[in-house]
């Protein structure tokens, strides 16, 4: 992925190398936008010469590129993601230990994998700590406001009660993989259920559509009449 990104090292293809007549991939993109935020998603899987590059950027703020086009990175903001240590994250978290000594037991990890040349160069390191079931519950918040704005424009008004968000906070919390499992459990339990009563025109315009649970799982009740919405295989 960041040999593509960057382009050759250094982000300069010798002659008679594919792309030694464009632009690098990033610096292109700088060049035409200068005001930019880059993101660089799991930087301890980049290439070395990746980190060479860096560090004239992080260093001088600026980059040359295939063309021998010096390009000015200083109005840009770098961000890296990393998951050095998630398995430390989830141990530490399970076993209730403080947000200071998380940090600095992240950091010692970063600094056995990445130079101290690159890591000095960075303003600020952020380490998050793992989802509790508290934070899936404000996530679920976020997740169906967004699916209600949604079937808002298709005229049909959802509520979601308080089991239901309880069981999509559960049925979505991974404490390995975080909030990604939740998206996938209000399709399965409430989007592709939802939107097959819709294509049976179940739903008249402007009804008004409770979702609860019951003992078999989430229902959908309408207009005072509940069936049990199968979840999607």
């Amino acid at each position: 992925m960041y040999g593509k990104t960057f382009g050759c090292p250094a982000d300069r293809c010798p002659p008679g190398y594919v792309g030694y007549d464009e632009g690098g991939y990033l610096t292109e993109a700088v060049r035409r936008r200068p005001y930019s935020v880059i993101l660089l998603d799991e930087i301890e899987k980049a290439h070395p010469d990746v980190f060479n590059v860096l560090l004239q950027v992080l260093d001088d703020g600026r980059m040359t590129d295939g063309k021998g086009r010096t390009v000015d990175f200083k109005n840009t903001i770098l961000i890296m993601t990393s998951n050095l240590g998630s398995d430390l994250i989830m141990r530490m978290t399970e076993q209730g230990s403080n947000y200071e000594a998380m940090k600095q037991s992240l950091e010692e990890v970063l600094w056995q994998h990445f130079k101290p040349e690159f890591l000095n160069r960075i303003d600020e390191t952020i380490i998050f700590r793992a989802l509790t079931r508290e934070d899936m519950g404000a996530i679920v918040e976020i997740q169906l406001r967004r699916l209600t704005d949604r079937l808002k424009r298709q005229h049909i008004n959802a509520r979601f009660s308080k089991n239901a968000r309880g069981y999509l906070a559960g049925a979505g919390y991974n404490p390995i993989f975080g909030a990604r499992p939740l998206k996938r459990a209000i399709q399965k339990y409430v989007e592709d259920p939802l939107a097959l009563e819709l294509l049976e025109g179940r739903f008249k315009e402007n009804d008004t559509v409770l979702i609860d649970t019951d003992e078999n799982g989430i229902v959908f009740i309408v207009n005072n009449q509940s069936e049990v919405a199968e979840p999607a295989s």
